[in-house]
């Protein structure tokens, strides 16, 4: 899976010594925000030095995060663990060509994507779905 947003809080880095291995490990987690009408918030774990040091993330970076979603269970409770495995930061340097002020060249393969995306009607959600006012033997509590 994955999402893109911005990281707009982290958290202080946890370690200690595996039980089962004992390997010593480091997890950090990270708040991303996915924009939109109504702004999501997911928060995802990095698990690893090695995987901490290759995606230093930083508050306020734009980044794609993928990710993997397991439960587990403790005490009889079960909780969601969000791991990142994969950092894509989609925002690449400007190029020469881009800072002076010149357009990027045209990809012709995204052209007929474009044009068809131009020409599709656009539907107004308002006239497809008529809304209903509840009736008096409506029983539902919503």
């Amino acid at each position: 899976m994955e999402l893109t947003g911005k990281i707009i809080a982290e958290f202080n880095e946890r370690g200690g010594i595996s039980s089962r291995t004992g390997n010593e490990w480091k997890a950090k987690s990270y708040v991303l925000e996915v924009p939109g009408e109504f702004p999501r918030k997911m928060v995802f774990d990095v698990f690893g030095v090695d995987r901490l040091q290759a995606f230093n993330i930083q508050v306020g970076e734009q980044l794609t995060v993928f990710f993997d979603i397991d439960a587990h269970e403790y005490n009889g409770r079960w909780f969601n663990d969000v791991r990142a495995f994969r950092i894509d930061r989609g925002q690449t340097a400007p190029t020469a060509a881009t800072e002076a002020g010149e357009a990027p060249a045209a990809n012709p393969e995204a052209a007929p994507a474009t044009q068809a995306a131009a020409s599709a009607p656009q539907v107004d959600a308002a006239t497809t779905i008529p809304f209903e006012a509840p009736s008096a033997t409506d029983d539902l509590p919503f």
